[in-house]
């Protein structure tokens, strides 16, 4: 089995509660991807996620507001109550992203800070992201208390010392598409040397779809591709990979245990 551990089935080309959307859960199905995250990244959106997706069994939410949609307002109340669906298993995607959106760091940074401070009060793992925010993502982190309710830190395109900062705050890594990139030698000597019990796959959907696909949409289907890039990365069987990135998703997103009854 393996679970593609962060999508936005709300933003692939299918529509509302329609048999597409249904088949391509089920594409996903045969390729052996038995469950998905679907990842909220804007507050005024999440209504229209749940909507979308949660007559799916096999779907997990968040709840969050990405660095980039923070523009929007963070209302923390709001979200407190999304995060009360018996469905959401995170808080997030949250984070901090300088590389496209440098001039709103301070509101990035107030809004991470709510966001890990919510995450504490619901007792939910984080899903973050980061990009270019290596030392204010692993400072917040640490300041706000994090490693209480731990996370991951997902789409990972940093190095390695981030990386081990973040693990040892208990954080997950977890590894998109990005990986069977032609440029992504670094990325690829991170991955290699990431424990198998702090290892997650993903998709990151629609977007980013792994070698053979690029240039398609990405779906969760795919993450089966990405999952045997990183078992021949790390000198893995793939069946092996797939059953410790499973165990750990269910570790770490315990609400997500319950409901699958695992």
């Amino acid at each position: 089995m393996l679970i593609d551990s962060h999508c936005h089935l709300d933003r692939l080309k299918a529509g509302p509660c329609d048999t597409s959307l249904a088949s391509l859960l089920g594409a996903a199905k045969t390729r052996g991807v038995d469950y998905v995250l679907c990842v909220n990244v804007r507050q005024k959106g999440f209504d229209a996620m749940r909507e979308r997706v949660e007559m799916f069994d096999n779907v997990f939410l968040s709840s969050g507001v990405h660095p980039l949609d923070v523009k929007e307002g963070l209302d923390v109340a709001e979200l407190k109550a999304f995060a009360s669906h018996p469905k959401v298993v995170a808080i997030g995607e949250t984070g901090l992203d300088y590389y496209y959106a440098d001039e709103s760091r301070e509101l990035q940074l107030q809004c991470f800070e709510q966001q890990i401070a919510l995450a504490r009060e619901v007792n939910k793992p984080l899903i973050v992201h980061t990009r270019d925010a290596r030392e204010d993502t692993i400072r917040l982190l640490k300041d706000g208390g994090a490693e209480q309710v731990g996370g991951v830190l997902h789409c990972f395109t940093e190095n390695w010392e981030m990386a081990k900062a973040a693990m040892d705050l208990g954080f997950y890594i977890s590894v998109s598409g990005i990986v069977t990139f032609k440029n992504a030698a670094e990325l690829r000597e991170v991955i290699r040397k990431v424990p198998k019990d702090r290892l997650l796959v993903e998709t990151d959907s629609p977007y980013l779809a792994p070698v053979p696909h690029r240039g398609q949409e990405n779906q969760p289907a795919y993450v089966r591709d990405v999952a045997e890039f990183v078992a021949e990365l790390r000198g893995e069987k793939f069946a092996e990979l797939a059953e410790f990135t499973t165990r750990n998703f269910f570790t770490l997103f315990k609400d997500a245990a319950r409901l699958a009854g695992r």
